[in-house]
Parts: C-alpha cells; sequence; structure tokens
C-alpha cells in the first residue's frame, strides 16, 4: 500500500478524521466537527526524514513509515516499559533496528509517548494492526473530548 492509499483507507474507516500535510508527511487528526484549529494527532505518514528524525532513513527510495499512538496498556504488552524521551535530534534507547521494514516497532523519537511505527507495511500487514489502530483512535477520541470538555 502507498501511503495515500493507507491514508485515503484511514479517513474511510475512522468518522471525525481529517488530513493535514506538514513537515513531509501527512498527519491524520481526530477531529469531529471541526471544533479546534488541529484535532488530537491519531496517525501519521512520512516519507522523508526530518532535521530531528532521520532514525528510520525515509530518504531510501519508496520507503516510507506508517506511527501511531497507542494507549500505555497497549503498548507495554508488546515492547515493554516506553523508553525515556530523547534529547533534541535524539533517538530513543533500545536493541530495535529502525531501518528494519516491515516491523512494528516503537517510533524512534516519541517511542517514550507510547508510539509505534512501521517501515512499508503491505495489506495484510495494515489489517492485522486494524486492532491497534483502532486502539490509537480511541485514544486520541479520548484526548480530543477532554479538550473539548475543558473549553
Amino acid at each position: 500500500m502507498t501511503p495515500e492509499e493507507i491514508a485515503a483507507h484511514m479517513l474511510r474507516d475512522f468518522s471525525g478524521t481529517e488530513a493535514h500535510e506538514s513537515w513531509g508527511e501527512t498527519s491524520l487528526f481526530v477531529h469531529p466537527g471541526g471544533r479546534f484549529a488541529r484535532g488530537a494527532y491519531f496517525l501519521t505518514l512520512k516519507a522523508k526524514d526530518g532535521e530531528n528524525d532521520r532514525a528510520s532513513a525515509l530518504d531510501r527510495p519508496g520507503v516510507f513509515r506508517l506511527s501511531f499512538g497507542l494507549p500505555r496498556a497497549a503498548f507495554l504488552p508488546l515492547f515493554g516499559r516506553p523508553p525515556a524521551r530523547p534529547g533534541q535530534g535524539g533517538v530513543i534507547e533500545g536493541p530495535w533496528d529502525f531501518k528494519q521494514t516491515g516491523l512494528l516497532l516503537p517510533h524512534p523519537v516519541y517511542g517514550w509517548a507510547s508510539w509505534v511505527c512501521i517501515l512499508n507495511p503491505d495489506t495484510a500487514m495494515i489489517g492485522e494492526l486494524m486492532p491497534l489502530i483502532r486502539l490509537a483512535h480511541g485514544k486520541a477520541l479520548r484526548t480530543f473530548e477532554r479538550r473539548a470538555r475543558s473549553e
């Protein structure tokens, strides 16, 4: 699947979600009703390295990264306790090869916040990841609802 196909699939499957292009990535937000400038981050698709994010070597031809934020309770059985937050421009510490394709890993920069990623997922992998992606969507929806209640 291409990043564009994945974004279209997610927008179709998760109501109240919208996409924004920035910093060389497509970011999907949970944003029912368009109440704020942006909603709550749900999922990102990135196809090029950024100044503070080169760990996945996204500048390789055809390589892209799908990332999404899990509730901590879903992250723990997959990877254990989230690693410490890296310094600016740094990468989380751990045994992971962030250049490896087709394998779910903690996000190299945001793994500390229970974000996960996979390089170049195919259709079957997206299907296998859908239960986790649903959890990520639910987490973002709860964040959005808390924000809406506080205003």
